[in-house]
């Protein structure tokens, strides 16, 4: 079955900088468009970035210039390289892929941004 597994996350200052990493298992990685999410506490979950199977990208409004996505597909791996980062990036961060017109999520890491 399709497993994600992020790692990565922690306690960072603001301006400081994380790399988050995204294991998948159970799909032929290098065919899917792989997603990062994450969910402030009190909010909605939201798209952050999304790479494509052909390593197109694209970024929400709030992270572009400061957040990274990237893939590595001989290790199964989905990267979110995130600088600058600002209070309002805290949130769990979530790895996402849809296969067969099925959603999959991973558990989620955390993201503390603060002082």
């Amino acid at each position: 079955q399709v497993q994600l597994v992020e790692s990565g996350g922690g306690l960072v200052q603001p301006g400081g900088s994380l790399r988050l990493s995204c294991a998948a298992s159970g799909i032929f990685f290098s065919l899917y468009g792989m997603d990062w999410y994450r969910q402030a506490p009190g909010k909605q979950r939201e798209l952050v970035a999304r790479i494509t199977s052909g390593r197109s990208t694209n970024y929400a409004d709030s992270v572009k210039g400061r957040f990274t996505i990237t893939r590595d597909n001989a290790k199964n791996t989905t990267y979110l390289q995130m600088s600058s980062l600002k209070l309002e990036d805290t949130a769990v961060y979530y790895c996402h892929v849809v296969k067969d017109a099925m959603p999959y999520w991973g558990k989620g890491t955390l993201v503390t941004v603060s002082s």
